[in-house]
């Protein structure tokens, strides 16, 4: 099932955390989170390139790589308060990717039921068609909810005459019955797509999607309150999908389809806190980080952050003590 290590360029494990071996139970027993990576971009429509991405993220930091970070804010270490590890690189050849997704949904299916959350490091989006599909395997299907954070709907009936790829993974998910449209909600779509019929099936399907537009005038803080509440109702667990593109390509230029007018890094990276704070989240990914197309390494840094504030959030639910944002920093 598994490349030992990582599929492109030297072997190291995210910001220096113990490794693991899928295919050795004992090596991820007890674990609260299991990183992979899924390095493939045999889906794309645009610029290729995420399939390196995995690796841009596992090594997009300045400070040493010691398994360690104490977040300023939440006073937790993820990496310590939680026992995470890293199992490397799903082998997923990029002539098949119908089979390279098969094998992530079986490491993301495997992963849960041994009772830990799967963080997914992509690659494209096609990969969310798999690694939501594992894990609802386990969990139910319809019985997660999922929220997803990207500049396009992933929702096309097909992409240049494939089912699959990485413009139709949530058209995927809906029709397989592993997610309820009416349970799917989408921040920071803009842009020029889908066409109309597309946007028809999303309505029909009872999904929510916040147009970035929306989030402005309403306010981020409110359109997630409004999101809580119907990802928390019928549902036993979250899934968070990060397409790194929902940010503004000045921001996050490294990522193969670029669209602008997104959110600021700042705006999903408290997403993310609170998202993780807040619910109860049972599987990650972050897609479409596309080194080639990056600019000082600023895109894969963004997408470590983003793993790291879902970790420190995470630790912060399970040890039950209180965060405020408004609180002075010092006295938390």
């Amino acid at each position: 099932m598994v490349n030992y290590g990582n599929l492109y360029g030297p072997n190291f494990t995210f910001l220096g955390i113990a490794q693991c071996d899928l295919d050795d139970p004992t090596s991820f027993a007890g674990a609260d989170v299991v990183i992979i990576g899924a390095p493939i971009d045999s889906g794309t429509s645009h610029r290729s390139g995420a399939k390196f991405g995995p690796q841009a993220i596992r090594g997009g930091d300045y400070l040493p790589h010691d398994a360690s970070r104490p977040h300023l804010a939440l006073r937790t270490d993820g990496l310590k308060d939680l026992k995470v590890v890293d199992a490397g690189d799903l082998m997923m050849p990029g002539g098949d990717l119908v089979a390279s997704l098969a094998v992530l949904r079986e490491a993301t299916e495997k992963i849960s039921r041994a009772g830990a959350i799967p963080v997914i490091l992509g690659g494209d989006h096609s990969i969310a068609s798999a690694d939501v599909a594992g894990i609802a395997n386990h969990r139910g299907h319809g019985k997660i909810s999922m929220i997803h954070f990207d500049a396009h709907a992933d929702t096309g009936e097909d992409q240049m005459g494939a089912l699959v790829g990485h413009g139709t993974p949530m058209r995927r998910l809906i029709e397989d019955g592993y997610v309820r449209g009416d349970r799917f909600l989408q921040l920071g779509l803009r842009g020029y797509w889908p066409d109309a019929p597309t946007l028809a099936w999303m309505r029909d399907q009872g999904m929510r999607s916040y147009e970035m537009t929306e989030i402005h005038h309403r306010g981020l803080t409110a359109v997630l309150d409004e999101s809580f509440a119907t990802l928390t109702d019928g549902c036993d667990g979250v899934f968070l999908s990060v397409d790194i593109d929902v940010v503004d390509p000045g921001m996050a230029p490294g990522t193969g389809t670029p669209e602008p007018g997104g959110m600021t890094s700042r705006e999903l990276l408290e997403a993310v806190r609170r998202i993780c704070l807040e619910l109860p989240v049972v599987g990650i990914d972050v897609v479409e980080v596309a080194p080639p197309f990056d600019s000082a390494d600023i895109t894969a840094i963004l997408a470590n952050r983003v793993v790291l504030e879902a970790l420190s959030a995470i630790a912060k639910r399970r040890n039950g003590s209180t965060y405020s944002p408004t609180q002075n920093l010092l006295d938390r």
